[in-house]
Protein backbone atom coordinates (compact mmCIF):
# COMPACT_ATOMS: atom_id res chain seq x y z
CA UNK A 1 0.00 0.00 0.00
CA UNK A 2 1.30 3.45 -0.94
CA UNK A 3 1.71 6.12 1.67
CA UNK A 4 -0.75 8.99 1.33
CA UNK A 5 0.10 12.65 0.75
CA UNK A 6 3.78 11.99 0.06
CA UNK A 7 5.64 15.33 0.20
CA UNK A 8 7.13 16.34 -3.16
CA UNK A 9 9.68 19.05 -3.94
CA UNK A 10 10.60 19.99 -7.49
CA UNK A 11 14.17 21.34 -7.49
CA UNK A 12 14.91 23.27 -10.64
CA UNK A 13 17.57 25.60 -11.99
CA UNK A 14 19.48 26.17 -15.22
CA UNK A 15 22.49 24.12 -16.33
CA UNK A 16 25.22 24.21 -13.69
CA UNK A 17 23.12 25.94 -11.03
CA UNK A 18 24.10 23.36 -8.41
CA UNK A 19 20.93 21.24 -8.19
CA UNK A 20 22.77 17.96 -7.62
CA UNK A 21 25.01 19.48 -4.93
CA UNK A 22 21.93 20.89 -3.21
CA UNK A 23 20.13 17.53 -3.25
CA UNK A 24 23.23 15.73 -2.01
CA UNK A 25 23.47 18.08 0.93
CA UNK A 26 19.74 17.79 1.61
CA UNK A 27 19.99 13.98 1.63
CA UNK A 28 22.72 14.21 4.26
CA UNK A 29 20.09 15.67 6.59
CA UNK A 30 17.44 13.04 5.83
CA UNK A 31 15.95 11.42 8.93
CA UNK A 32 17.58 8.01 9.28
CA UNK A 33 14.29 6.13 9.55
CA UNK A 34 12.82 7.60 6.35
CA UNK A 35 13.15 6.41 2.74
CA UNK A 36 13.45 9.19 0.18
CA UNK A 37 13.15 8.85 -3.59
CA UNK A 38 14.87 11.07 -6.12
CA UNK A 39 13.78 11.33 -9.76
CA UNK A 40 16.61 12.81 -11.83
CA UNK A 41 16.17 13.95 -15.41
CA UNK A 42 19.22 14.78 -17.53
CA UNK A 43 19.49 16.39 -20.95
CA UNK A 44 22.06 13.90 -22.24
CA UNK A 45 21.63 10.19 -22.87
CA UNK A 46 24.25 9.01 -20.34
CA UNK A 47 22.92 9.38 -16.80
CA UNK A 48 25.49 10.76 -14.36
CA UNK A 49 23.68 12.40 -11.46
CA UNK A 50 22.84 9.15 -9.69
CA UNK A 51 26.54 8.36 -9.44
CA UNK A 52 27.27 11.89 -8.21
CA UNK A 53 24.55 11.61 -5.55
CA UNK A 54 26.00 8.33 -4.30
CA UNK A 55 24.25 5.41 -2.64
CA UNK A 56 23.02 5.24 0.92
CA UNK A 57 20.51 3.47 3.10
CA UNK A 58 16.97 4.74 2.72
CA UNK A 59 17.59 6.33 -0.70
CA UNK A 60 16.14 5.26 -4.05
CA UNK A 61 17.28 7.10 -7.19
CA UNK A 62 15.76 6.83 -10.66
CA UNK A 63 17.30 8.46 -13.73
CA UNK A 64 15.47 9.52 -16.86
CA UNK A 65 18.20 10.56 -19.32
CA UNK A 66 17.80 11.76 -22.86
CA UNK A 67 15.55 14.79 -22.74
CA UNK A 68 12.97 16.59 -20.67
CA UNK A 69 10.46 14.67 -18.56
CA UNK A 70 8.12 17.65 -18.71
CA UNK A 71 7.46 17.09 -22.41
CA UNK A 72 5.30 14.55 -24.21
CA UNK A 73 2.14 15.60 -22.36
CA UNK A 74 3.55 14.50 -19.01
CA UNK A 75 3.68 10.79 -19.90
CA UNK A 76 7.37 10.30 -18.93
CA UNK A 77 6.73 12.04 -15.62
CA UNK A 78 3.67 9.91 -14.89
CA UNK A 79 5.45 6.65 -15.68
CA UNK A 80 8.58 7.48 -13.70
CA UNK A 81 6.68 8.76 -10.66
CA UNK A 82 4.35 5.75 -10.64
CA UNK A 83 7.30 3.35 -10.72
CA UNK A 84 9.12 5.17 -7.93
CA UNK A 85 6.06 5.28 -5.70
CA UNK A 86 5.33 1.60 -6.26
CA UNK A 87 8.89 0.36 -5.83
CA UNK A 88 10.25 2.68 -3.11
CA UNK A 89 7.13 3.68 -1.11
CA UNK A 90 9.04 6.85 -0.14
CA UNK A 91 8.48 9.23 2.74
CA UNK A 92 9.50 12.10 0.43
CA UNK A 93 9.98 12.52 -3.31
CA UNK A 94 12.50 14.95 -4.83
CA UNK A 95 12.31 15.70 -8.56
CA UNK A 96 15.29 17.26 -10.34
CA UNK A 97 14.39 18.21 -13.93
CA UNK A 98 17.05 18.89 -16.52
CA UNK A 99 18.42 22.42 -16.46
CA UNK A 100 16.81 22.88 -19.88
CA UNK A 101 13.37 21.78 -18.71
CA UNK A 102 10.04 23.51 -18.12
CA UNK A 103 9.13 22.83 -14.46
CA UNK A 104 5.62 24.25 -14.86
CA UNK A 105 4.68 21.20 -16.94
CA UNK A 106 5.95 18.85 -14.25
CA UNK A 107 3.97 20.65 -11.55
CA UNK A 108 0.86 20.56 -13.70
CA UNK A 109 1.28 16.81 -14.14
CA UNK A 110 1.77 16.27 -10.40
CA UNK A 111 -1.52 18.06 -9.73
CA UNK A 112 -3.49 15.66 -11.96
CA UNK A 113 -6.54 14.00 -10.36
CA UNK A 114 -4.78 10.62 -10.15
CA UNK A 115 -2.32 12.07 -7.60
CA UNK A 116 -4.93 13.68 -5.35
CA UNK A 117 -4.44 12.23 -1.88
CA UNK A 118 -1.22 10.54 -3.03
CA UNK A 119 1.15 13.48 -3.46
CA UNK A 120 1.42 16.66 -1.42
CA UNK A 121 3.17 19.33 -3.47
CA UNK A 122 5.47 21.34 -1.27
CA UNK A 123 7.64 24.30 -2.17
CA UNK A 124 9.30 24.33 -5.59
CA UNK A 125 12.88 25.56 -5.46
CA UNK A 126 14.88 27.30 -8.16
CA UNK A 127 18.66 27.52 -7.79
CA UNK A 128 20.37 30.47 -9.46
CA UNK A 129 23.96 31.64 -9.65
CA UNK A 130 23.53 35.45 -9.30
CA UNK A 131 26.65 35.99 -11.43
CA UNK A 132 24.60 34.80 -14.42
CA UNK A 133 22.35 37.85 -14.21
CA UNK A 134 25.00 39.82 -16.08
CA UNK A 135 24.99 37.29 -18.94
CA UNK A 136 22.36 37.69 -21.66
CA UNK A 137 22.58 33.97 -22.48
CA UNK A 138 20.70 33.46 -19.22
CA UNK A 139 18.54 36.54 -18.77
CA UNK A 140 17.21 36.34 -22.35
CA UNK A 141 16.57 32.60 -22.14
CA UNK A 142 12.87 31.76 -21.75
CA UNK A 143 13.52 28.59 -19.76
CA UNK A 144 15.79 30.40 -17.28
CA UNK A 145 13.05 32.92 -16.60
CA UNK A 146 10.25 30.34 -16.55
CA UNK A 147 12.09 28.39 -13.86
CA UNK A 148 12.15 31.51 -11.70
CA UNK A 149 8.51 32.31 -12.49
CA UNK A 150 7.12 29.07 -11.02
CA UNK A 151 9.37 28.86 -7.95
CA UNK A 152 8.08 29.19 -4.41
CA UNK A 153 11.63 29.74 -3.17
CA UNK A 154 14.70 31.02 -5.02
CA UNK A 155 18.15 29.96 -3.82
CA UNK A 156 21.19 32.10 -4.55
CA UNK A 157 23.73 29.32 -4.89
CA UNK A 158 27.50 29.49 -4.34
CA UNK A 159 26.91 32.16 -1.71
CA UNK A 160 30.51 31.86 -0.53
CA UNK A 161 31.89 33.28 -3.81
CA UNK A 162 29.34 36.00 -4.56
CA UNK A 163 29.68 39.78 -4.43
CA UNK A 164 28.46 41.41 -1.16
CA UNK A 165 25.21 42.66 -2.71
CA UNK A 166 24.29 39.39 -4.47
CA UNK A 167 21.03 38.84 -2.54
CA UNK A 168 19.76 42.32 -3.35
CA UNK A 169 20.70 41.95 -7.02
CA UNK A 170 18.95 38.62 -7.37
CA UNK A 171 15.97 39.78 -5.31
CA UNK A 172 15.41 42.73 -7.63
CA UNK A 173 15.55 40.49 -10.69
CA UNK A 174 13.19 37.91 -9.20
CA UNK A 175 10.67 40.53 -8.06
CA UNK A 176 10.00 41.50 -11.69
CA UNK A 177 9.30 37.88 -12.68
CA UNK A 178 7.88 36.34 -9.53
CA UNK A 179 6.78 38.99 -7.01
CA UNK A 180 6.89 37.84 -3.40
CA UNK A 181 9.15 34.82 -3.93
CA UNK A 182 11.68 34.79 -1.07
CA UNK A 183 15.38 34.49 -1.86
CA UNK A 184 17.71 32.43 0.34
CA UNK A 185 21.51 32.17 0.15
CA UNK A 186 22.94 28.67 -0.30
CA UNK A 187 26.46 27.30 -0.20
CA UNK A 188 27.36 23.65 -0.62
CA UNK A 189 30.11 24.21 1.96
CA UNK A 190 27.74 24.82 4.86
CA UNK A 191 24.62 23.27 6.42
CA UNK A 192 21.12 24.38 5.51
CA UNK A 193 19.60 27.05 7.67
CA UNK A 194 16.58 26.00 9.71
CA UNK A 195 14.62 28.76 8.01
CA UNK A 196 15.28 27.25 4.57
CA UNK A 197 14.43 23.70 5.67
CA UNK A 198 11.21 24.89 7.26
CA UNK A 199 10.25 26.95 4.21
CA UNK A 200 10.83 24.22 1.64
CA UNK A 201 8.73 21.71 3.57
CA UNK A 202 5.61 23.86 3.53
CA UNK A 203 2.77 23.44 1.07
CA UNK A 204 3.36 25.17 -2.26
CA UNK A 205 1.59 28.49 -2.58
CA UNK A 206 2.26 28.89 -6.29
CA UNK A 207 1.68 25.47 -7.82
CA UNK A 208 -2.16 25.75 -7.73
CA UNK A 209 -2.11 28.92 -9.81
CA UNK A 210 -0.52 26.98 -12.67
CA UNK A 211 -3.93 25.43 -13.30
CA UNK A 212 -5.42 28.87 -13.92
CA UNK A 213 -6.29 29.78 -17.55
CA UNK A 214 -4.59 33.13 -16.87
CA UNK A 215 -1.14 31.53 -16.80
CA UNK A 216 0.71 32.26 -20.10
CA UNK A 217 0.64 29.28 -22.46
CA UNK A 218 4.40 29.64 -22.91
CA UNK A 219 4.92 28.22 -19.43
CA UNK A 220 3.59 24.92 -20.70
CA UNK A 221 5.49 24.78 -23.97
CA UNK A 222 6.15 21.17 -24.92
CA UNK A 223 7.35 19.12 -27.84
CA UNK A 224 5.18 16.76 -29.87
CA UNK A 225 4.83 13.40 -28.18
CA UNK A 226 6.66 11.74 -31.05
CA UNK A 227 9.86 13.57 -30.07
CA UNK A 228 10.29 11.44 -26.96
CA UNK A 229 10.78 7.72 -26.45
CA UNK A 230 12.18 7.49 -22.96
CA UNK A 231 10.36 4.32 -21.95
CA UNK A 232 10.75 2.00 -24.91
CA UNK A 233 12.74 -0.61 -23.00
CA UNK A 234 11.20 -2.70 -20.22
CA UNK A 235 9.85 -0.69 -17.31
CA UNK A 236 11.73 2.43 -18.38
CA UNK A 237 15.12 1.75 -16.82
CA UNK A 238 18.01 2.79 -19.00
CA UNK A 239 19.76 -0.13 -20.67
CA UNK A 240 23.26 0.46 -22.05
CA UNK A 241 24.53 -2.10 -24.54
CA UNK A 242 28.33 -1.96 -24.64
CA UNK A 243 30.16 -2.68 -27.88
CA UNK A 244 32.83 -5.38 -28.20
CA UNK A 245 35.40 -3.02 -26.66
CA UNK A 246 33.25 -2.44 -23.59
CA UNK A 247 31.91 1.09 -24.12
CA UNK A 248 28.99 2.93 -25.70
CA UNK A 249 28.59 6.40 -27.21
CA UNK A 250 25.26 8.21 -26.89
CA UNK A 251 24.68 11.52 -28.74
CA UNK A 252 21.64 13.74 -28.20
CA UNK A 253 20.43 17.11 -29.45
CA UNK A 254 17.40 19.32 -28.92
CA UNK A 255 16.53 23.01 -28.99
CA UNK A 256 19.92 24.01 -30.40
CA UNK A 257 21.87 22.18 -27.67
CA UNK A 258 24.17 19.25 -28.47
CA UNK A 259 25.33 16.52 -26.11
CA UNK A 260 27.44 13.42 -26.42
CA UNK A 261 28.24 10.99 -23.65
CA UNK A 262 30.27 7.82 -23.25
CA UNK A 263 29.90 5.00 -20.77
CA UNK A 264 32.78 2.58 -20.22
CA UNK A 265 32.49 -0.76 -18.45
CA UNK A 266 34.21 -1.20 -15.09
CA UNK A 267 37.17 -2.88 -16.78
CA UNK A 268 38.35 0.44 -18.18
CA UNK A 269 40.81 2.46 -16.09
CA UNK A 270 41.91 5.95 -17.13
CA UNK A 271 45.15 7.86 -16.65
CA UNK A 272 44.35 10.97 -14.61
CA UNK A 273 46.65 13.38 -16.47
CA UNK A 274 45.66 12.13 -19.92
CA UNK A 275 41.97 12.32 -19.01
CA UNK A 276 42.29 15.89 -17.76
CA UNK A 277 44.09 16.78 -20.99
CA UNK A 278 40.99 15.63 -22.90
CA UNK A 279 38.77 17.75 -20.65
CA UNK A 280 40.93 20.86 -21.03
CA UNK A 281 41.26 20.46 -24.79
CA UNK A 282 37.49 20.44 -25.36
CA UNK A 283 35.76 23.49 -23.85
CA UNK A 284 31.99 23.14 -23.64
CA UNK A 285 28.95 24.69 -22.02
CA UNK A 286 28.75 21.82 -19.54
CA UNK A 287 30.71 18.71 -18.69
CA UNK A 288 30.06 16.03 -16.09
CA UNK A 289 31.97 12.82 -15.51
CA UNK A 290 32.50 9.99 -13.06
CA UNK A 291 35.64 8.13 -14.12
CA UNK A 292 37.60 5.19 -12.75
CA UNK A 293 41.27 6.20 -12.77
CA UNK A 294 44.48 4.62 -11.53
CA UNK A 295 44.42 7.20 -8.72
CA UNK A 296 40.83 6.55 -7.62
CA UNK A 297 37.32 7.43 -8.74
CA UNK A 298 37.18 10.97 -10.08
CA UNK A 299 34.11 13.21 -10.35
CA UNK A 300 34.46 16.09 -12.81
CA UNK A 301 32.04 19.00 -13.00
CA UNK A 302 32.54 21.95 -15.35
CA UNK A 303 30.34 24.89 -16.29
CA UNK A 304 31.94 27.01 -19.00
CA UNK A 305 35.44 27.63 -17.56
CA UNK A 306 34.59 26.81 -13.94
CA UNK A 307 35.99 23.36 -13.15
CA UNK A 308 35.71 21.31 -9.97
CA UNK A 309 37.09 17.87 -9.12
CA UNK A 310 36.11 15.50 -6.32
CA UNK A 311 36.89 11.95 -5.23
CA UNK A 312 34.08 9.40 -4.93
CA UNK A 313 33.98 6.19 -2.95
CA UNK A 314 32.75 3.86 -5.69
CA UNK A 315 31.39 3.64 -9.22
CA UNK A 316 29.79 0.88 -11.27
CA UNK A 317 31.37 2.17 -14.51
CA UNK A 318 32.92 5.31 -16.04
CA UNK A 319 30.74 7.99 -17.61
CA UNK A 320 31.52 11.33 -19.23
CA UNK A 321 29.28 13.77 -21.08
CA UNK A 322 29.83 17.03 -22.94
CA UNK A 323 27.02 19.54 -23.57
CA UNK A 324 27.63 22.35 -26.03
CA UNK A 325 25.84 24.98 -28.10
CA UNK A 326 27.40 23.52 -31.29
CA UNK A 327 28.57 20.00 -32.15
CA UNK A 328 32.10 19.20 -31.00
CA UNK A 329 34.41 16.78 -32.78
CA UNK A 330 32.92 13.73 -31.09
CA UNK A 331 35.15 11.31 -33.02
CA UNK A 332 38.31 13.11 -31.90
CA UNK A 333 37.11 13.23 -28.30
CA UNK A 334 36.33 9.52 -28.36
CA UNK A 335 39.77 8.74 -29.75
CA UNK A 336 41.43 10.82 -27.02
CA UNK A 337 39.37 9.11 -24.32
CA UNK A 338 40.32 5.69 -25.62
CA UNK A 339 43.96 6.73 -25.72
CA UNK A 340 43.81 8.05 -22.14
CA UNK A 341 42.64 4.62 -21.00
CA UNK A 342 44.90 2.79 -23.42
CA UNK A 343 47.87 4.06 -21.46
CA UNK A 344 46.86 1.65 -18.70
CA UNK A 345 45.36 -1.23 -20.70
Amino acid sequence: MLLGNIPVNVITGFLGAGKTSFIKQLLAQKPEEETWAVLVNEFGEVGLDAALLGRSQGLVIREVPGGCICCAAGVPTRVAVAQLLRQARPSRLLIEPTGLGHPANILKTLMAPEYQGVLSIQRTLCLVDPRNLSDARYTQNDIFNQQLAVADLVLACKADVQAPDFLATLGAYVSDINPGAPVFPFSAKGPFSEALLTAMMQTSTRAPRLMSPAVPRGLFASKPSGAMSLFDEGDGAQTLQFNAQGFIRKPHQADGIFACGWCFSAGWCFDFDALMAVVEANPSLRLKAVMITADGILAINRLDTELSLAELDDAMDSRIEFIATAPLDWDAIEGALLKSAGLLR
